[in-house]
């Protein structure tokens, strides 16, 4: 596997790479003169796409093209089966790359199948029985085509698995493999992906053969169009903080990242609430759904997408001039790939990450060893947000004033009546009334930044050092464990989950050990303090997505007068037989009134 690296921009012009005239045409008509780097790459070595191909290229690197031009540049004539498939991890990732092929081939008359979930089944079949050249479609609906038998691959020979790490992180390998073990017929399998996790180049090395590999990915945490902000936000006025950043950063079209479908429709409620132009995109919406919301930013109707990580995996909208990461990512790729968001085809955007104290801890570890340069700033305040408003709304007011000539003699005369004064201010009443106002959360900002600088110090650092290992695990003896009906599935990650309890039962780090996260379920143990609180925050987690299945006593070295004094859970008894256990389980859901809830995958 030979190793080629592309460092900086390369001056060139699609005419100089030999492309059929039909691809210049339409690529012309489109406005692009030059190609971005990663398409240059491709397209100067044509030895490269001969045959298996790997190419490691950061999101917003204009990959799309870097495969459908050389595609279309050697595409045989028109065939009646396709000739190529195209995998993507989603919905909108995969129609986004039908509609790319369908304009860059109408003058060749190439065609296109999108084969999605959601969408019309007759309508995908018809597509194919009228001999589309390209499909691109998800590993699942694709697969279902393929064994109706209305998907013939017999015809397919190049294959390109678009955002490869995406698609095995929502847990596609069984559909992929099962996709590749039946394509006979592959001359070339060509794989895009923004990072090479081990289960990436697992699936590289079984169905790729003597790949040649591309990076364009010096490192993936730095991103010279994309400036880096985080604010520090009080943990009990999380909303409050986000809506100051809003109103200080004044984003012109912003993309939100929340860690559950729960939190994401909820932000959005509130924006709303506040005066903000938002809507929410997550997995329990339907597709329809999904594409209105998509529309309205697109089409200006609102400012502001809030969205879950799995919902906004491979979207492309252009314009995005903010990415806000509301929380703790789970790790650094979902950081990087969130970000990836703005900052594309060459314009600047930024990233800001919105944290609370606890979080910004956390956040600095997992950032250790990677480029990144943090900015870490603590939340604006209403004062500070007052003034920045008012400037803004006085520039407007000047601008509107030199395209409106007739208002100027108006506004003379009434600068010289007596009641001047009151005039004005009625106007700017009218006019600047409306607008959302920030919140006074500086004292709670700066009592996080100060714990936070209190926790760095030498001593802290020290003393922390020598309650770590045993003496926190027996922190949680005594306390318990709880599951909720909700995993890795549902969106969740350990950070976020590990945020979310911390948030809701307005509990640190420390009151919580163990975190045991799988698909569809997630255990926590909770200490002895937490443990106490935990019935009457019930409401709180319920808001968060946290929906409590069940409770376990963890078994601790207290002794038997402390542990009769417990008020929260009683040991479990003895163990009984099948049907005394049964009846028991039975009675004891009616009396508690535990929930059980899996939400569908996002």
């Amino acid at each position: 596997m030979t190793i080629e690296t592309e460092q900086n921009e390369i001056s060139a012009r699609f005419e100089d790479y030999g492309l059929r005239p039909e691809i210049l045409r339409a690529i012309a008509r489109k406005g692009f003169a030059a190609p971005m780097p990663v398409q240059s790459r491709i397209l100067e070595d044509a030895s490269l796409t001969e045959g298996d191909l790997i190419v490691q290229a950061r999101t917003g690197s204009g990959k799309t093209l870097a495969f459908a031009i050389p595609i279309f540049n050697g595409m045989e004539k028109k065939s009646p089966t396709p000739q190529v498939l195209v995998l993507s991890p989603t919905r909108e990732l995969a129609q986004q790359t039908a509609r790319e092929f369908a304009w860059l081939g109408v003058e060749m008359g190439a065609t296109v199948a999108a084969l999605v979930g959601g969408l019309d089944m007759e309508r995908q079949v018809r597509a194919l029985k009228d001999g589309a050249s390209v499909v691109v479609g998800t590993p699942g609906r694709v697969l279902d085509h393929i064994r109706r038998g209305s998907f013939v691959t017999g015809g397919v020979r190049i294959l390109v698995l678009d955002e490869g790490d995406h698609m095995l992180d929502m847990g596609f390998r069984d559909e992929l493999e099962a996709i590749l073990s039946g394509m006979e017929s592959l001359d070339k399998t060509w794989l895009f992906s923004a990072t090479m996790p081990p289960e990436v180049v697992s699936l590289a090395r079984r169905y790729l053969d003597a790949p040649r590999k591309i990076s364009l990915v010096a490192d993936i945490a730095c991103h010279d169009d994309i400036s880096q902000k985080t604010y520090v936000i009080p943990a009990r006025k999380r909303f409050e903080g986000l809506a100051n950043v809003l109103l200080w950063e004044n984003p012109s079209r912003t993309l939100m990242f929340c860690a559950t479908k729960i939190e994401t429709q909820d932000i959005a409620d509130k924006l709303c609430d506040e005066g903000f132009k938002a809507c929410a995109i997550h997995g329990d919406m339907s597709q329809r759904e999904r594409n209105n919301a998509l529309a309205s930013l697109r089409g200006g109707r609102v400012d502001i997408l809030v969205a879950t990580d799995v919902a906004a995996r491979g979207l492309d909208i252009d314009g995005i001039s903010h990415v806000i990461q509301f929380g703790l990512p789970g790790n650094l790729e979902t950081f990087v790939h969130r970000s990836g968001r703005t900052g594309r085809a060459g314009r600047e955007g930024a990233n800001l990450a919105l944290l609370t104290g606890r979080e910004l801890r956390s956040f600095k570890q997992m950032v250790q060893g990677s480029n990144f340069q943090m900015q870490v700033i603590p939340a604006p305040d209403a004062d500070e947000i007052e003034g920045t408003q008012k400037s803004r709304f006085e520039n407007a007011l000047i601008e509107r004033s030199i395209e409106g000539d007739e208002y100027r003699k108006w506004a003379a005369e009434v600068l010289e009546r007596d009641d001047a004064e009151l005039m004005v201010a009625g106007l700017l009443a009218c006019a600047h009334g409306e607008q959302p106002r920030g919140y006074s959360i500086r004292n709670d900002v700066q009592a996080e930044m100060n714990r936070d600088r209190h926790r760095d110090s030498a001593p802290e650092r020290e003393r922390r050092g020598r309650v770590q290992g045993n003496s926190v695990r027996r922190s949680m003896q005594g306390g318990v464990q709880v599951r909720i009906a909700a995993g890795r599935d549902d969106g969740w990650e350990v950070g976020a989950l590990l945020g979310a309890f911390c948030r809701s039962m307005s509990i640190s780090r420390e009151d919580v050990g163990n975190i045991k996260l799988r698909e569809t379920s997630a255990s926590i143990e909770l200490s002895p303090r937490a443990a106490e609180m935990l019935e009457s925050r019930k409401p709180r987690m319920a808001k968060e997505g946290l929906v409590i299945s069940s409770v376990k006593f963890l078994e601790g070295d207290e002794q038997p007068a402390e542990r009769a004094n417990r008020p929260a859970y009683r040991e479990r008894p003895e163990r009984q037989s099948a049907e005394h256990r049964d009846r028991d389980r039975s009675s004891r859901r009616r009396k508690t009134g535990f929930e059980y809830s899996r939400s569908r995958r996002d």
